[in-house]
């Protein structure tokens, strides 16, 4: 596939959302905004969210709900910028409301008493309510245990629904919504679990993982994963560290195929699809700051609340 620069000079882009108007909305981690990129690919900042914007999705009411993980410590490794530890001006995990006029709220900050560490991705439902991810955060002699989370867009509901992961990061659904898929990123496995109801999951019992998921891949090798993307064929398109690339699995947990950024980068970290035809992929090779982006052999999965 071929790969055309829409972006570049981004501050570790991740979170990218396809907009009907051809303009894409994203974060940009290392400098705490939700961006977005025109067609003409100019920048503009939305908003200034502080912490460390990651995940991002469009809700039910129309604003953006951030996984804001509070913040990285950053280095620069081999000319790609680089996330670090938990720094000292972590502000704690939060998910945050964003209007497109620039408004920022804290929707949640804690879940049954205990602070968010490091949201990192979500996806919202038919229902109006979304799934997301806490990665936790890494210390110099401790990382915290992961987890995927369940809350309302009003803010009247949080719920823990699987815990521990190891540094889950993207979620996402299957096509008919009976499916939730986490990522796990140091560990590079794919799992699911099947949805009983909103916030709820149905272990699988034939399951010998603690947390009762279904695998669905294991990447071999130094491959880390990143956020995700289910296209209408309900294909988990994972963003893969290290190898630099987006790699297709189909719902049977078969590898389809690879696809690398043009400029080597271990930090391809989203994909997202967007135009008329949902054909368009967009993805972020964060160490770059670029945002890409390439025809797709097969539509992307529309959002729910997408506009």
């Amino acid at each position: 596939m071929t790969l055309t620069t829409v972006a570049e000079g981004l501050e570790f882009p991740e979170g990218p959302i396809a907009l009907d108007d051809g303009s894409v909305l994203l974060v940009e981690i290392k400098r705490g905004t939700l961006t977005r990129v025109a067609p003409d690919g100019k920048t503009s900042v939305v908003a200034e969210t502080g912490g460390g914007p990651n995940g991002a999705a469009i809700g039910p009411d129309g604003a953006v709900y951030v996984a804001n993980n509070g913040g990285f410590s950053w280095t620069t490794r081999r000319g790609l910028t680089a996330p670090g530890p938990q720094p000292a001006e972590y502000i704690g995990g939060r998910i945050q409301r964003v209007t497109l006029d620039g408004e920022v709220s804290d929707l949640y900050t804690h879940v049954d008493g205990h602070g968010l560490r490091g949201p990192n991705d979500l996806v919202f439902d038919a229902h109006g309510g979304f799934w997301f991810t806490d990665m936790g955060k890494t210390r110099k002699r401790e990382t915290d245990l992961g987890g995927l989370y369940y809350a309302t867009a009003d803010g009247s509901r949080i719920v823990e629904v699987v815990h521990p992961l190891n540094a889950p990061n993207g979620v996402g659904l299957s096509p008919d919504g009976s499916r939730v898929y986490v990522a796990e990123t140091i560990t590079g496995r794919l799992w699911w679990w099947d949805i009983a109801a909103p916030g709820q999951v149905r272990p699988n019992p034939d399951s010998w993982a603690p947390h009762g998921g279904t695998l669905l891949h294991g990447f071999p090798g130094l491959q880390w994963l990143d956020s995700l993307a289910v296209d209408a064929e309900g294909n988990v398109c994972v963003a893969t560290l290290y190898s630099g690339r987006v790699s297709v699995v189909s719902p049977e947990g078969d590898l389809l195929e690879t696809v690398p950024v043009p400029d080597d980068d271990i930090f391809v970290t989203n994909v997202c699809f967007g135009g008329p035809d949902l054909r368009t992929a967009y993805i972020t090779s964060s160490g770059h700051g670029i945002l890409y982006s390439t025809p797709w052999p097969r539509p992307g999965l529309r959002l729910n609340h997408t506009a």
